[in-house]
């Protein structure tokens, strides 16, 4: 926590600088998760497999995170704390990213070149997170979060478009652009981005640990904690199961190449873009919680309605109008977290929040892609999985299924689940925004 560093009003200037950090990062995923999973299926691989591969880099964020930012905590050298983390990880990431479209052909060298750029995207997020915290102060941190995130929503909706287009023209191009870009972006924070050399508590602190942590919020009598950290499991399930397997489901279903199916998600991630910071806003005035009600009710009415959706212009409006609602969950979750846990807590509540998000992000397209290949198979054998009756109409309704569409209810039921579990929570006051 920054004493000098930390300006008496928002530097909004400043913050998209800092934002580069988090757009650097949003570059990489967007392709990563868009175009890796059909170069897997083209491999013969089972999309339960894909699943699972697709979660090496939650699950290594899982353990690695952790671990990096308290060594962060304590990294003090002529170049500050966290930016040697991102001197190691952000070309270490670059090389094995532009590797991937050239070992595609090859099972276990794509699976090397993978795990290569989840270990060195690992090594640098959470430092580069950690900013946020860092340089401002709790009544300026919603609306930083906005920029922030405005700045990451901008790097993703540009990796959408611009890597589908790229992909249209060669394979490698978009791997070999984006990781350029996002060592650009890095070397901006590295240059323009100053580290405080004061903190308000003394580095040496103890930290009580992930596994004390959740034991500590299992066992409160204050439920919220638990409340808000099983709210976010549900919904980052829901969404990380479609963003992984949207592009095959695009390719299957909707019958475009996996470049197009790329750029589609740019609706999606533009939306984001524009709704990124008056989300900040909409919250401070009508509260957090009731905020990300209507975020989670809209993307589940999306998600039910894209299940019936066949024609790839009308998924892309809905893909837009889907943005917009995630962007009020999406830019609110890690403010609220902070609300729940207090400003004393504030590094062991950021812990617990990744693991949530990071669980959720193994465990979605894990669960996801058993259920789509259970249903394909169901399919294949001349069963249908659903059927509706309509009262007074006589007979039955049946709605063949091909096994990706199962995607959008299943992503439609954990969204659900996070509705219901947000209701359980009682709100928080937002603090004062007077010096903001």
């Amino acid at each position: 926590m920054t004493v000098s560093s930390r300006p008496a009003k928002m530097n909004w200037g400043y913050t998209f600088v800092v934002g580069f950090g988090f757009f650097g990062i949003s570059i990489i995923w967007p392709i990563f998760n868009s175009l890796i999973p059909p170069m897997l299926e083209d491999l013969g691989l089972a999309a339960g497999v894909i699943g699972f591969i697709m979660t090496w880099d939650n699950i290594i964020n899982m353990f690695l995170q952790p671990w990096v930012g308290e060594k962060s905590d304590r990294t003090w050298t002529r170049f500050g704390r966290r930016k040697p983390w991102i001197m190691l990880g952000a070309p270490l990431a670059a090389v094995f990213f532009m590797l991937i479209p050239f070992v595609r052909e090859n099972a276990f060298l794509i699976a090397l070149a993978i795990l290569g750029t989840n270990l060195g995207m690992a090594l640098f997020r959470s430092p580069t997170i950690a900013f946020l915290g860092d340089l401002f102060p709790s009544e300026q941190r919603s609306k930083a979060n906005g920029v922030i995130n405005f700045m990451g929503g901008l790097g993703g909706a540009v990796a959408l478009f611009g890597g589908g287009a790229l992909y249209k023209m060669g394979a490698p191009l978009p791997f070999i652009v984006g990781a350029g870009v996002m060592l650009i972006a890095m070397i901006i924070v590295l240059i323009f981005v100053h580290e405080p050399k004061e903190t308000e508590q003394a580095p040496a602190q103890e930290s009580a640990g992930l596994i004390a942590n959740l034991k500590e919020v299992w066992n409160s009598s204050d439920r919220r904690g638990l409340t808000i950290l099983l709210a976010i499991l549900f919904w980052f399930v829901g969404w990380n199961a479609m963003e992984a397997f949207f592009t095959i489901y695009a390719r299957n279903v909707l019958g475009v190449d996996p470049g197009t199916g790329t750029q589609m998600l740019t609706a999606f991630a533009a939306m984001l873009i524009l709704f990124a910071i008056p989300s900040g806003f909409i919250a401070t005035k009508f509260g957090r919680k009731r905020t990300i009600l209507v975020g989670l009710g809209g993307m589940l009415a999306g998600l039910v309605v894209g299940f019936f959706i066949r024609d790839a212009k009308m998924m892309l409006a809905l893909l837009a109008i889907m943005g917009a609602f995630w962007a009020l969950v999406n830019i609110n979750s890690l403010p609220i977290v902070y609300d729940v846990g207090g400003e004393e807590r504030i590094g062991a509540y950021t812990g617990l929040y990744y693991f949530s998000s990071s669980l959720a992000a193994i465990s979605g397209p894990i669960l996801a892609g058993i259920l789509i290949d259970f249903t394909d198979s169901r399919i294949q054998q001349g069963e249908y999985i659903l059927s509706f009756h309509f009262g007074p109409i006589q007979g039955w309704i049946l709605i063949e299924l091909t096994g990706y569409a199962i995607i959008w209810l299943f992503s439609a039921f954990f969204m659900l689940l996070a509705f219901l579990t947000m209701l359980r929570l009682h709100e928080t006051p937002i603090p004062s925004q007077s010096q903001s």
